[in-house]
C-alpha cells in the first residue's frame, strides 16, 4: 500500500458488535468524501471476544485497513503504540462508535496539513456544536473540563471528545512525556503540548452520544482526577490522597460509634485509614514503588499516626472536659478541625522524614513496554526514526 497521508487509529476493546460496521462506514466515507491518502488501524488492546477475529478479517478485505493487537489493556498504550511507528504524516484517532460526525474530519486535519496548527480537536463545548446526550456525562464532561482549566490553567475546551489528531513530528516528540497509559493519555497529551507552546486547533463537531457505550464512566472519572493531581503537583496528590482518607475516616468513624465509645471508635477508624494513607502516599503522592524500604515506610507511618491520634484523641478529651453533654455534630465539629491539622502535620512529617530528600528512592515507573512477541500483524507500517524529547515546562 503506498505510503498514507493520514492515518486514523480505532482503539478497541471488546467491540465485537460495533468493529465491523463502523470501519466499513468509515472506510466508505474516506474513499468517497476524503482527498487525502489514507490508512485505518484498529488498535486492539487485548479485547477478550471475537474482535480480534473481526479486526483481522477486515484488514485481510481492505487495503486501507490494518490490524494491531496488544496484549495489555489501556488506550493510551494502544494509541502510544499505533502512533509511535506510524509513517503517515497525520496522525488521528477516533471513538469505535463513530459518535462524531465524519464530515468534522476534513476540518480536523485541514490545519495540520497545511502547517497552520500542530494538534487539532473535535469540541462539544464550543458554539456550533450540536451534541446529544444524556444529563450525566454533560455534567461529568463540562465539570471535568472546568476541573482542568481551574487547576491546571488549560485553554482547550474539551479534552475528552474521542476525536483528535496531531502532526506526526509534533505528536511524537510529545509521547516520551506522556506517563498515562489509559484514558488520561489524550489528555495528557495536550497539557504538555500547551504548555509547549503547540498550537492546538478546535473544531466544532456534531455527537450523538452511544447509549451501549462500553466506557465506565466512574472508573474513568477516578483516573482522570488521579491524572489531573499527578500532573498538579505533589501537594495536589497529597491533598487528593488526604481527601479520600478522611471520606473513609469519617464513614469508618461513624459506623464504629454506636458499637464502641468515641476515643475508641476514633483510634480504630484512624488506624485503618492511616495504613491506607501511607500507601497510597507511597506510591501516588511520592513515588515509590516496589518493597524496598516498604516495613520502614509504614513502620514511620504508624508513627506518623500515633501523633495524629494523640491530636484527634486530645481534641476529644478535651471536649469531654468541657462539654460532657455536647451533641454529635459539635464532636465531628472538633474531630473535623483537628483532622485538618493532623492532616498538614501528616504531609510534613511524610514529606520531611519518612519520603524526606535524604531517602534513597526507587525510580518511577515509566512506561509499560510491550515486546514484539504481544504485537500482532500491521500492514504497510515502515518505522520511523527516534525524535527527540520537547522540553516541558511546569
Amino acid at each position: 500500500m503506498e505510503q498514507p497521508l493520514v492515518e486514523i487509529a480505532i482503539p478497541v476493546f471488546n467491540e465485537e458488535r460495533a468493529l465491523e460496521a463502523s470501519v466499513r462506514r468509515l472506510h466508505g466515507f474516506l474513499s468517497g468524501f476524503f482527498p487525502y491518502r489514507f490508512r485505518i488501524v484498529v488498535a486492539d488492546n487485548a479485547s477478550e471476544d471475537s474482535t480480534p477475529h473481526i479486526g483481522e478479517r477486515l484488514a485481510r478485505e481492505i487495503a486501507e485497513v490494518s490490524y494491531l493487537r496488544l496484549r495489555q489493556k489501556g488506550r493510551g498504550r494502544a494509541l502510544r503504540r499505533v502512533w509511535s511507528r506510524s509513517d503517515a504524516d497525520v496522525l488521528c484517532y477516533m471513538d469505535v462508535d463513530l459518535s462524531t460526525g465524519l464530515e468534522a474530519l476534513l476540518p480536523l486535519v485541514a490545519p495540520l496539513i497545511s502547517g497552520h496548527s500542530d494538534l487539532a480537536i473535535g469540541t462539544r463545548l464550543a458554539r456550533g456544536s450540536r451534541v446529544v446526550r444524556g444529563p450525566k456525562r454533560e455534567i461529568i464532561s463540562r465539570t471535568y473540563n472546568r476541573l482542568l482549566h481551574l487547576t491546571l490553567r488549560t485553554r482547550f475546551s474539551d479534552a475528552q471528545c474521542g476525536f483528535k489528531a496531531g502532526r506526526a513530528e509534533a505528536i511524537k516528540a510529545l509521547l516520551p512525556a506522556v506517563e498515562d497509559e489509559a484514558w488520561f493519555f489524550d489528555t495528557e497529551l495536550l497539557i504538555l503540548a500547551e504548555r509547549d507552546g503547540l498550537r492546538i486547533h478546535e473544531v466544532p463537531v456534531d455527537w450523538v452520544d452511544d447509549p451501549e457505550s462500553s466506557v465506565a464512566v466512574v472508573p474513568t472519572a477516578v483516573a482522570d482526577l488521579l491524572g489531573i493531581a499527578r500532573l498538579y503537583g505533589e501537594l495536589m496528590r497529597f491533598a487528593l490522597v488526604g481527601a479520600a482518607s478522611t471520606v473513609a475516616y469519617f464513614l469508618l468513624f461513624l459506623g464504629l460509634r454506636p458499637l464502641l465509645p468515641a476515643l475508641l471508635a476514633n483510634a480504630v477508624a484512624l488506624g485503618l485509614s492511616a495504613i491506607a494513607n501511607t500507601a497510597a502516599n507511597r506510591r501516588f503522592t511520592f513515588g515509590r514503588r516496589g518493597g524496598e524500604d516498604l516495613l520502614r515506610h509504614h513502620a514511620q507511618g504508624l508513627f506518623v499516626f500515633g501523633l495524629c491520634l494523640a491530636l484527634t484523641s486530645g481534641s476529644l478529651m478535651a471536649l469531654e472536659a468541657l462539654a460532657p453533654a455536647a451533641p454529635r455534630p459539635v464532636e465531628l465539629g472538633v474531630l473535623f478541625v483537628a483532622n485538618a491539622l493532623a492532616t498538614l502535620l501528616r504531609y510534613l512529617m511524610l514529606r520531611l522524614w519518612v519520603f524526606g530528600p535524604g531517602r534513597d528512592r526507587d525510580a518511577l515507573a515509566g512506561p509499560a513496554q510491550i515486546g514484539p512477541g504481544e504485537l500482532g500483524d500491521l500492514q504497510g507500517w515502515a518505522p520511523c526514526p527516534p525524535r527527540p524529547s520537547p522540553t516541558h515546562r511546569a
